[in-house]
């Protein structure tokens, strides 16, 4: 059967969005071809929001045949957050015969050339955007993301993400040319020459781990750049957020097809309840690149295990923000509110440790006393949240019983500054949403002393928990965020002061430690957040992850030149 799309229509249609992609990976400007607004969508074959919703809906307690070889039963039992059981069966596969499928589409898929499985990555962006309301449920009903967050993360941010890695990975794979007429002089005689001709090959088939919080938006940079690379994926989404990228592939399969390639070149893996297939996945040979997001423990395991692939991880660290001054003490307190509570704190770029000097800080309304300034910020919050329509729009819900665990837990290590409280969502009467707590700790004493306090602002507290931690000064605090970067890792660092001294040291640990930073954030931007195409995400050099998205070195490793040699 003949393709429905075709490379040269590809390419008319998407080449555009590639190079003003590419222009915006260069500038670092602001730029986004995916709109914000939910208003946006419903024209040119998008879905509006009712069309969205239906779609959700009519995709519940349904079987989403993929059409994949090896299919030996049916899996499911995803139950949202706020309360809703999906029903959504999924394929359960028998790899044994789907890893040699996906494999055999690979050499048709190296042999189309970087600029055609650019484009057709692009044509699958384009359609999962026209899906973003649908999607947005997706998301929404499995991470426990409130709706618009789950629209915009999980929708154009997540694409935004998608489109950044096919940019990298087209930039590195034509940084090298096709065929170069290499003649080398030999005097008298007649020259050496040589045609030569130079190939991205694959590595091999990429798995994608997913995680359960935000399925898309760190699921999407790998997956698009092994497809973008030439390799074929296996998706194996987190147990409990299955349906955002089984939709994806869905969809990515759709477009290879129409496009004559094999479908089998994305493919689903999920699991049985307590199967646990990971790990079996991770270290099979056929296996040569793994994209992960999740806790420590298991990307440690991949990282020491899975020695045939390269592994590309997203790990936790402990995010810490020093607090030393302000010329804009209301803003830096709303800023620091609304970081805190956005998500419920269930994002890895959130911050856990504000390191707060035991005297004080400086402000533009005159000196405030470590009590004076967690008092302030717990005020902040309340004052944020206080209004519970706006709380569950910005909380969302917890996403799983671990989190309220550790939420529960973190009132009994030391001083209450800001206490939790129970919302109700009048909408999903059985989510779980709680506001989040700021627990006093003594950070200078009893870090030098090595006592409890230490074990408590040392370790990841993932969900809604932060910590105040005394410090005895400025430089105690730049040497206690010194130590906890190269130990635990950070995925953000943000700093207030008005001292350019200050400001020199806390930037010095993030150049020697290799993380984020983000100074006196005061506005409408957050240190949680990161925007494609302009912002890196992690940085790949601390224990928090070994990769950074995005950039070179992202997409780079997932191919390698071939080079072949003709006598001119």
């Amino acid at each position: 059967m003949a393709a429905e799309l075709t490379a040269p229509e590809l390419i008319a249609k998407h080449r555009p969005t590639l190079d003003q992609a590419l222009e915006a990976i260069r500038t670092r400007a602001y730029w986004s071809p995916h709109p914000e607004h939910p208003k946006a969508y419903g024209e040119n074959g998008s879905l509006d929001a009712a069309a969205g919703k239906a779609a959700f809906d009519a995709v519940l307690n349904t079987r989403l045949d993929l059409g994949q070889p090896g299919t030996d039963g049916w899996t499911g039992g995803e139950v949202s957050p706020y309360g809703i059981a999906l029903g959504v069966e999924y394929p359960h596969a028998d790899v044994d015969v789907l890893l040699p499928a996906m494999k055999a589409g690979q050499r048709a898929w190296r042999d189309a050339g970087a600029e055609t499985r650019a484009v057709l990555c692009l044509e699958i962006l384009k359609r999962i955007s026209d899906r973003t309301h649908e999607f947005a449920h997706a998301v929404m009903h499995t991470s426990g993301q409130a709706f618009m967050m789950a629209f915009q993360a999980g929708g154009p941010h997540a694409q935004d993400r998608g489109l950044e890695a096919v940019a990298y990975a087209y930039a590195e794979q034509v940084r090298t040319p096709e065929t170069a007429e290499w003649a080398k002089p030999q005097g008298k005689r007649d020259p050496l020459t040589l045609t030569k001709q130079f190939t991205p090959a694959p590595r091999g088939i990429a798995l994608l781990i997913g995680c359960n919080t935000f399925p898309t938006w760190n699921g999407y940079p790998g997956l698009f750049a092994s497809l973008a690379t030439g390799n074929a994926v296996l998706v194996k989404p987190h147990p409990r957020a299955v349906l955002p990228l089984a939709l994806t592939v869905q969809v990515a399969r759709q477009v290879l097809t129409e496009a004559g390639f094999d479908p089998n070149l994305v493919a689903l893996a999920a699991e049985r309840p307590g199967e646990g297939i990971a790990k079996p996945l991770a270290t099979r040979p056929e296996i040569r690149i793994i994209d992960y997001t999740g806790s420590t423990a298991f990307g440690d395991w991949l990282e020491a295990n899975a020695r045939q692939a390269q592994v590309y991880t997203e790990k936790a660290g402990v995010n810490t923000v020093l607090v030393h001054s302000t010329d804009d003490y209301k803003g830096m307190l709303s800023n620091l509110a609304f970081s805190l509570s956005l998500y419920s704190g269930q994002m890895c770029t959130t911050p856990q440790n504000l390191l707060i000097p035991r005297d004080g800080i400086r402000t533009d309304q005159g000196s405030k006393t470590f009590d004076e300034v967690t008092a302030d910020l717990a005020r902040a919050v309340d004052g944020l949240l206080g209004d519970d329509a706006r709380a569950n729009a910005l909380l969302g819900a917890i996403v799983n019983p671990d989190v309220k665990a550790r939420l529960e837990a973190a009132a009994g290590l030391g001083e209450v500054a800001l206490a939790s409280r129970e919302i109700t969502n009048p909408d999903f009467p059985d989510a779980v949403v709680r506001t989040p707590v700021v627990v006093k700790l003594d950070g200078a004493r009893k870090y030098w002393e090595g006592a409890d306090d230490q074990a408590a602002y040392m370790s990841e507290c993932f969900g809604p928990v932060s910590f105040a931690v005394a410090v005895d000064s400025a430089a105690d605090a730049v040497e206690l965020l010194r130590r906890t970067v190269r130990e635990k890792g950070a995925m953000t660092v943000g700093a207030y002061t008005t001292d350019p001294e200050t400001e020199r040291a806390v930037e010095e640990v993030c150049l020697e430690e290799a993380a984020q930073l983000s100074l006196n954030l005061t506005g409408g931007v957050y240190v949680n957040q990161t925007a494609a195409f302009s912002d890196f995400h992690g940085s790949g050099g601390n224990p928090a992850a070994n990769a950074a998205l995005c950039d070179g070195a992202f997409v780079a490793n997932r191919f390698r030149v071939v080079e072949v040699r003709r006598e001119a």
